[in-house]
């Protein structure tokens, strides 16, 4: 289920290696507002039948990091008991971002996933213009690990990415382009990359509500193999939010929907009535 927590929230569509050179971790926030809350259900598929398994909320307010203003992140993620037959999903993850330019601050996921309860944790600081990261992992087996890494390029985490990226304009992106994804848990930098596929519209399941969306998928490359870990489809306007996600977990195939959001900074026109 760590894939399905990486899939919900990273949603970019601009160019981060233009944005890496500058060495600048910051933008500006156009896309949301302190109060917004997003709800999703998550569906499974259960011998050819789809069946509602959790549900996910994702929440931002304003609060204080390191006694500067920062926008406070949590996304929690939660299997009901048809989901804990198959695979036990109990997840948190949290991030505080600077409320002056979006640059991250912490990142914090505790992790129930089957068996395995893990934390990981990362903290950011920028001397030099350079971006350094203190990492604390405690693994399943209770074992402590810290580390640090220094990089001349911009890292996000899974959080801090995706409230960046709603902020990219992806109004010149054409069919194909392909996007690095420089993003970091607290043991290693991920080799991944996101492709635009296009302009679609999706009517929501759940609400039976229209939407113009922008289709997207999250590539990984692991031992030697590109991945297509997940589909996603957002609003095409400054909105940016995840309608609908296909995922490609391990144990088979989930669908995420959006249930219904409020707080949101820009009207939705992206909607269709």
């Amino acid at each position: 289920m760590k894939k399905l927590l990486t899939l919900l929230i990273i949603m970019a569509w601009g160019s981060l290696a233009t944005i890496a050179q500058t060495s600048q971790c910051g933008i500006e926030n156009k896309a949301f507002q302190a109060g917004e809350v997003l709800n999703y259900n998550l569906y499974f598929n259960w011998k050819f039948v789809w069946v509602k398994v959790g549900s996910a909320t994702m929440q931002t307010t304003m609060s204080k990091f390191g006694g500067k203003d920062a926008y406070r992140t949590s996304l929690t993620t939660r299997g009901n008991n048809k989901l804990d037959g198959v695979f036990v999903m109990r997840d948190t993850l949290l991030s505080f971002c600077s409320a002056a330019d979006l640059a991250p601050l912490y990142h914090r996921k505790g992790a129930l996933e089957g068996k395995r309860y893990y934390v990981d944790e990362l903290w950011y600081t920028y001397p030099n213009n350079r971006c350094h990261l203190k990492m604390h992992r405690i693994d399943a087996d209770g074992e402590v690990h810290w580390q640090e890494k220094e990089y001349t390029e911009c890292i996000y985490d899974m959080m801090s990415i995706f409230l960046r990226a709603r902020n990219f304009d992806a109004s010149t992106m054409q069919k194909g382009d392909v996007i690095p994804m420089p993003i970091s848990d607290a043991r290693r930098l991920s080799n991944s990359w996101l492709k635009f596929r296009g302009k679609e519209t999706f009517k929501v399941s759940d609400t039976k509500e229209k939407f113009r969306c922008l289709v997207f998928s999250f590539i990984e490359h692991e031992k030697g193999k590109n991945h297509e870990l997940v589909r996603f489809y957002v609003t095409d306007d400054q909105n940016h939010i995840p309608v609908r996600l296909d995922l490609n977990l391990s144990f088979g195939s989930a669908k995420v929907f959006l249930r219904n959001y409020q707080g949101i900074l820009n009207p939705m026109t992206s909607k269709i009535n």
